[in-house]
């Protein structure tokens, strides 16, 4: 007799032992982990000591408002017509310390005129031009 009928024996188990597989896989992370430099997310900046210099000169503010009728004031001035104002312009954008030029329109007048007078400094080559008193158009 040869062949014994083994069906009274317990099963053999044919799989991998993978627990030695999963300590040198931990042990190369853990190594792996060790050897990575630290990153820094930081940016390093050269602050400089003690309080701002205070601004070399102030700049000048040239003010210009437009009435409801669409009048023209540079800083309280009427402007009598366009050529004038074009010459105000051109002699603010010329200049060695060129002024802010703030626009003031009132609340009533018609968008033609301020974009005319917006053109106008565009045109004379006003670089320093700004819209104030936009508070006005909040409802």
């Amino acid at each position: 007799m040869m062949f014994e009928d083994r069906s009274d024996d317990p099963d053999v188990l044919i799989d991998i032992n993978t627990t030695p597989l999963i300590d040198v896989m931990l042990v190369l992370l853990i190594m792996l982990i060790i050897t990575i430099p630290l990153q820094t997310h930081s940016v390093r900046l050269d602050m400089p000591d003690g309080p701002p210099p205070p601004a070399a000169v102030l700049p000048e503010v040239a003010r210009i408002d437009i009435d409801p009728q669409g009048l023209i004031t540079w800083n309280g001035e009427l402007v009598p017509d366009r050529a004038d104002l074009e010459a105000r312009l051109r002699q603010a954008a010329i200049a060695a310390n060129p002024p802010e030029v703030h626009v003031r329109p009132d609340k009533a007048v018609a968008y033609a005129h301020v974009a005319g007078v917006m053109a106008a400094a565009q045109h004379q080559g006003v670089t320093r031009l700004g819209v104030v008193g936009a508070e006005q158009f909040l409802d």
